[in-house]
């Protein structure tokens, strides 16, 4: 792998197209190496590792804000500020887990109605959709 490289050599060596290089320098994520006068940008392998950094942190959740927060404690001294972000994504994650397993206990009740419904009565799972008689907490509903 070269040592500098092109927009396209990076965006193919870190798995991303240019424009989401491209986006990530606008939202300040990564840095835009000066233009020698005269030639084209170059690139080191220290940006591969930063958009791969940014994409594995938006695999576990992260916002680019937070994405942002965890990059500026990128030197690894910081671990307890990072531990307070990591904790706050954590509680964020459990919470909607709690959601979704609530809308999959009433949505499987609802299909399980269905399943019993002889066809004599409206069926109840678009019965309860129509007449909002779901089950839920109301931000439970949209909130997913």
């Amino acid at each position: 792998m070269a040592t500098q490289s092109t927009i396209g050599e990076l965006a193919k060596q870190a798995g991303v197209n240019v424009e989401t290089i491209r986006f990530y320098q606008r939202r300040g994520l990564l840095e835009e190496p000066k233009k020698p006068l005269g030639s084209i940008r170059r690139y080191a392998q220290a940006h591969v590792r930063r958009i791969r950094f940014v994409r594995e942190a938006q695999e576990l959740g992260f916002s680019l804000d937070e994405v942002a927060e965890l990059l500026a404690l990128e030197d690894g001294r910081n671990c307890r500020e990072a531990e307070r972000i990591g904790s706050r994504k954590l509680a964020t994650v459990r919470e909607r887990l709690a959601q979704l397993k609530r809308v999959e206990k009433v949505l499987a009740a609802l299909v399980d109605q269905c399943h019993c419904n002889t066809g004599k009565v409206n069926c109840p799972l678009i019965d309860a959709l129509e007449y909002d008689k779901l089950p839920l907490p109301r931000g439970a509903q949209n909130g997913l």
